[in-house]
């Protein structure tokens, strides 16, 4: 896991509650580190930018957002769209660590979840984000089997205390608004997991492999 030592951060998302339901345990387990938080779209949605913003006064963390695409159709964006999204939204500074999404996304099937995993590999590859290692997130629902849920072949494993999965399940709920009994709810995982990456290369030829 992360060291106790402060350490600066970003996570990259595609939607408000995406950096909870994914990494909040992580990020409410180590609060002397500096947390920045990039949600990609929404960022013009009054409702949710505003309990985006709640969500990280709870998660001790910054943040800023952007405005991407975000139809139900889900069509596909150019890479240089996403890339400059990201880009415009970023600090410019050297970051200890990224986390964002994995480039085959954590359920079926949100394809902004997907390639934004992408485009932050390939920014990372080509020196356009500065950062000493790359986590992403490393979760599946076996096709829409079942939940989303952690990938137990995934390097790094942590099994959230009960303390800090009811406060993340409580940013879900009371902060964002999902009923008990919604899928948001429902899957908010107990035991967090992600895929590790120290060099850009390692995550470049891991993106080559699962295309």
């Amino acid at each position: 896991m992360l060291k106790k030592c402060k350490r600066t951060i970003v996570v990259i998302v595609a939607h408000p509650d995406d950096e909870t339901l994914w990494s909040g345990g992580t990020i409410l387990s180590h609060p002397k580190c500096d947390w920045f938080i990039v949600s990609l779209c929404r960022g013009k949605d009054s409702d949710r930018s505003k309990k985006f913003f709640k969500a990280l006064e709870a998660l001790n963390a910054q943040g800023i957002m952007g405005d991407l695409d975000d139809e139900p159709e889900q069509k596909p964006l150019k890479p240089k769209k996403i890339e400059t999204a990201i880009l415009n939204l970023l600090p410019l500074k050297h970051f200890d660590m990224i986390i964002s999404h994995s480039p085959v996304g954590e359920y079926t099937k949100h394809l902004r979840h997907e390639e934004i995993g992408r485009a932050v590999i390939k920014l990372w590859h080509t020196n356009k984000i500065a950062a000493n290692c790359f986590w992403a997130f490393a979760y599946d629902d076996g096709n829409k089997e079942y939940l989303p849920r952690a990938i137990e072949k995934a390097p790094i494993i942590t099994n959230l205390s009960a303390q800090i999965w009811k406060k993340k399940h409580k940013i879900i709920t009371a902060t964002y608004g999902f009923d008990n009994n919604s899928w948001e709810a429902q899957t908010t995982p107990k035991t967090e997991a992600f895929w590790q990456f120290g060099n850009p290369s390692e995550a470049t030829n891991w993106l080559k492999k699962i295309k």
